[in-house]
């Protein structure tokens, strides 16, 4: 059956749990798997059987009553629902420790996402080589971007520069900022902003942890 959407708002987490159960199907898919049960994939992700299939529903019928999932047919219908069936092109901001690290990041290696550009505002940065790509002056983003498929602006910069950053992302056409720098950016809401913030993750495991020695 082909791919539809069957409601209008899909919950963030049913978004977060699919590229779960993606990363879980390569796995099988590289192991030699054909097919897969809602409950045997539910065991390898620790998520209910049921939640599983609520999750996939949202975005069609994949399986077959009795038989399960194609495992080759599932992942490429995780990655059209996700809009990853096709390749990102993304530009970094920022080349501190973080930026770096990203760069060199395997999300990155595959071929999904690339990196093409990397920016900064330190005078010391800018014309170095990082991991083949040529640090190029933050001023340069509007000039660089003419032409350019551009559809992601990564910011990995001081929490200081991180709005300026994204305001000057924006002003550029970039459509989703997925942020690092441990500030949270805004943007206008045609923008999709991602805040990727360690601490919050860190807070949670505290805060479990404490609980379970109370």
């Amino acid at each position: 059956m082909p791919l539809s959407l069957r409601a209008d708002k899909i919950p963030r987490a049913s978004i977060q749990r699919l590229a779960v159960y993606l990363q879980r199907l390569e796995r099988m898919l590289l192991e030699g798997a054909e097919l897969v049960s809602s409950e045997m994939l539910a065991g390898d992700c620790e998520i209910n059987a049921a939640q599983i299939r609520k999750d996939l529903t949202y975005f069609g019928e994949f399986g077959v009553r009795g038989v399960g999932y194609n495992v080759q047919r599932l992942i490429s219908c995780i990655k059209m629902a996700l809009g990853i069936d096709r390749p990102w092109n993304c530009v970094l901001l920022g080349v501190g420790n973080m930026g770096s690290a990203l760069l060199n990041h395997r999300e990155f290696r595959r071929g999904q996402y690339s990196i093409i550009a990397v920016f900064d505002s330190d005078p010391l940065k800018i014309g170095q080589s990082i991991s083949g790509l040529k640090v190029r002056d933050c001023k340069s983003l509007p000039e660089y971007i003419v032409g350019q498929d551009v559809q992601i602006g990564i910011i990995a910069t001081p929490p200081d520069k991180a709005q300026i950053m994204a305001d000057y992302l924006v002003e550029v056409g970039i459509r989703g900022l997925l942020n690092f720098a441990s500030a949270h950016v805004f943007a206008p809401d045609e923008v999709f902003v991602e805040n990727v913030d360690f601490c919050n993750h860190l807070y949670a495991l505290s805060f479990k942890i404490s609980q379970q020695d109370d």
